[in-house]
């Protein structure tokens, strides 16, 4: 079994968001996405979807999308993204998932031998997207991040490695405690991935690699090329 990742697919399947329209690398995005996607994973393979799989503001609407995501090999774990307004509740979001995908919203799930930790996350303190009434929100998701990462931790029993897969970036480039990191480490998480971040000014920013024992990977879908990346070697 492999593990991949891949976050922002932004799919629009029914033509109402194009997403050329922010930027030439966007082109058909969802044609090759598919044709990296098929050729690199297996069916047994598991690919990591944290957040903004589709533009359609309804469950209804992102149907289509959600059919794309099933149609791809590979057991696939999917989150919510700041921009997956069709994410009803976690019961509706899970009954119109097909055979082949898990939908997580603050909880976790065992596939092979790896426990999967699945929540959203918010903006960074300090960062530009931060405002006023962001700090509510962000004490809110510490606490769901916790609950996600507990139950995470009662599946894997101490022998298994956790990965958390979150939509908002956990931390910076600088690597500098967060909130967010602190429970990554105290939970012993050993990589985490996560979407969110667009374009070269954003991806330089990101946070990768090892920092006090966690293992980050940005796996924005500009960022990987559009596809799945590749996480076995750093677990």
């Amino acid at each position: 079994m492999e593990l991949f990742a891949i976050a922002d697919l932004h799919l629009s399947l029914s033509g109402a968001k194009p997403m050329h329209v922010f930027g030439d690398n966007w082109q058909d995005h969802a044609v090759r996405m598919a044709r990296a996607w098929d050729a690199a994973v297996a069916d047994d393979d598991v690919v990591l979807c944290p957040g903004d799989l589709s533009w359609g503001m309804r469950l209804s609407e992102a149907q289509v999308d959600l059919d794309w995501i099933a149609a791809r090999p590979g057991h696939k774990v999917l989150g919510r993204g700041n921009h997956d307004y069709w994410w009803a509740s976690i019961s509706k979001v899970r009954a119109a998932l097909a055979s082949g995908c898990v939908a997580l919203q603050n909880d976790a799930v065992r596939i092979g031998d790896v426990v999967i930790a699945g929540s959203r996350l918010w903006a960074l303190p300090g960062s530009g997207e931060f405002g006023p009434d962001d700090e509510k929100i962000f004490r809110r998701e510490l606490g769901r991040l916790e609950q996600s990462l507990a139950t995470a931790a009662g599946l894997a029993q101490g022998t298994l490695p956790i990965v958390a897969a979150v939509h908002y970036p956990p931390a910076t480039a600088d690597a500098a405690a967060t909130g967010y990191t602190d429970l990554l480490e105290r939970f012993g998480v050993r990589l985490c991935v996560y979407g969110h971040l667009h374009g070269a000014a954003s991806h330089r920013t990101a946070i990768e690699g090892e920092h006090r024992g966690v293992r980050y990977a940005l796996v924005a879908s500009d960022f990987v090329g559009f596809a799945p990346r590749r996480l076995t070697g750093l677990l």
